[in-house]
């Protein structure tokens, strides 16, 4: 018996549909300004979306939207699910003809903020189809934080309790009031995006290819108009406009909200944002200084290249400015590894995120401590909060998850007949939403087309698992859940 009202899981699920429907309508325009028959493609998926979208509002009205907590895990997922399916149209109907696999694999790692891609020739494709993939990463780059700051910490998974907003009710209900905390967080996000395309037209872009990666630099989604990433620019004043971008965009948002009334305190208080800018700092200086000296290149532009990638993975975006997997075994080690660290809860990164590394390096050495000398307690804060023992259990878990499910998608890709790098460096990527792996198939200048439809669909299915953080999914498939 299903212990679940599901009718307002569905009204929401088709309020988010209907936003996927006046989505399109974007490209649609841009279509349809340059003469490209492609704008039918976006005006009649548009209006199918919007019309099950309403069917689904219309049936589902309800005079009480607040969730419980068994509902809020199943939105979670199923909105995620639901609009991919969606928003994969237009690649299966416009003149890229992809098929179902490679439309849902495209736009899951376009909503997901992944960035993997499996179309080439992105130069020629239409002007709105290239806009409808940084739509998607910017749309679902909003709905994540909006996920980081309102609904996994009431869900409590992965230690993301320690981030419950003071405005958001403590009770088994998300309420409207959360919704304040978002608004502001979405002016803060559409100022970013603003300032970047402004910054990338001063830089030398176009308007277009601007608007295009200031969308998907904020989001740290990584989608780009040209095959060769952002190295088909060459241009040094593009690559580090974005370092800051793609900074910001691994970044609490929460706390921009206190720097645009002119308080950087919160900011820089927040340790985790130390931790995060302190890493990328030393990491990209260290390997700056080592390519420099292993590559003869010239100081200046290791670190520009360092820099740039080194930011790119952690932040999870996933642009490529070179090919690092040609910078020795030194190099290929290091960005693999980067691929696992991810940027700051509350932003669009993924990864296992700054914070959870922090609860990880306290719970180490108290068990140290405890080695030599039993009796001693130390009280373990976190931006001076307490950090209670379920906050350990949840961050213990979500990491030996995060390997756990690593190692299986790896033996699962090999079993299709992947080879051992493109198998390894494909989970740890889609799981930790990067984009691109290592080795020449899915490199930094790879594509994931030439990979069985079975490894998408699996590597959909992991980003999927890394974006809403593992147990909002796993949850579902625990038969206690669906009970009264």
């Amino acid at each position: 018996m299903v212990g679940i009202d599901l009718r307002p899981v569905l009204y929401i699920v088709g309020a988010l549909v209907s936003i996927v429907a006046l989505a399109m309508l974007v490209p649609m325009v841009v279509d349809f300004a340059v003469g490209n028959p492609d704008w039918m493609v976006f005006a009649t998926t548009s209006a199918l979306t919007l019309f099950f979208g309403v069917l689904l509002i219309l049936t589902n009205r309800t005079s009480e939207i607040a969730l419980s907590l068994r509902q809020a895990f199943l939105l979670t997922t199923l909105a995620w699910v639901v609009v991919c399916a969606f928003a994969a149209a237009p690649f299966v109907v416009s003149q890229t003809r992809l098929s179902v696999t490679d439309a849902f694999f495209e736009a899951m790692s376009g909503l997901t903020t992944t960035g993997s891609t499996v179309i080439a020739g992105l130069e020629g494709l239409p002007p709105g189809l290239l806009l409808w993939r940084s739509l998607l990463q910017w749309l679902g780059g909003i709905g994540i934080i909006g996920m980081g700051i309102v609904i996994l910490p009431f869900l409590r998974v992965g230690g993301m309790q320690l981030f419950r907003s003071e405005s958001s009710d403590r009770s088994d209900k998300v309420v409207p009031r959360a919704g304040d905390l978002a608004i502001a967080v979405a002016w803060v996000y559409m100022t970013m995006t603003l300032m970047c395309v402004a910054g990338l037209a001063l830089a030398g872009m176009s308007l277009f290819d601007a608007v295009n990666h200031a969308m998907t630099a904020v989001s740290t989604g990584g989608y780009s108009t040209r095959d060769a990433s952002i190295a088909g620019w060459d241009n040094p004043a593009v690559e580090w406009v974005l370092v800051v971008f793609m900074m910001a965009g691994g970044m609490p948002f929460v706390r921009f909200i206190s720097l645009a009334r002119g308080d950087a305190g919160p900011l820089w208080r927040d340790t985790q944002v130390r931790w995060y800018v302190g890493f990328l700092v030393v990491v990209s200086v260290a390997l700056g200084l080592w390519l420099a000296h292993t590559a003869d290149i010239d100081l200046h532009d290791a670190f520009r290249l360092t820099f740039f990638n080194v930011v790119s993975v952690v932040t999870t975006t996933g642009y490529a400015s070179a090919d690092y997997g040609l910078w020795g075994p030194l190099a290929v080690a290091a960005f693999f590894t980067l691929t696992l660290v991810g940027g700051c809860t509350g932003s669009t990164a993924g990864g296992i995120k700054i914070f959870r590394f922090e609860i990880l390096f306290m719970v180490l050495r108290v068990l140290m401590v405890r080695l030599f000398s039993r009796h001693r307690v130390l009280p373990l804060h976190y931006n001076n909060k307490p950090v209670d023992a379920d906050t350990m259990v949840s961050v213990m878990s979500f990491g030996f998850v995060y390997i756990a499910l690593i190692f299986i998608l790896m033996v699962l890709l090999a079993a299709l007949g992947l080879d051992l790098v493109t198998a390894l460096t494909g989970a740890a990527t889609a799981i930790s939403n990067v984009g691109p792996g290592l080795g020449p198939i899915i490199g930094p200048v790879g594509n994931f087309a030439p990979l069985p439809d079975a490894a998408k669909w699996l590597l959909s299915l992991g980003m999927l698992l890394g974006r809403l953080e593992f147990f909002t999914v796993l949850i579902l498939f625990n038969p206690a859940f669906w009970r009264q």
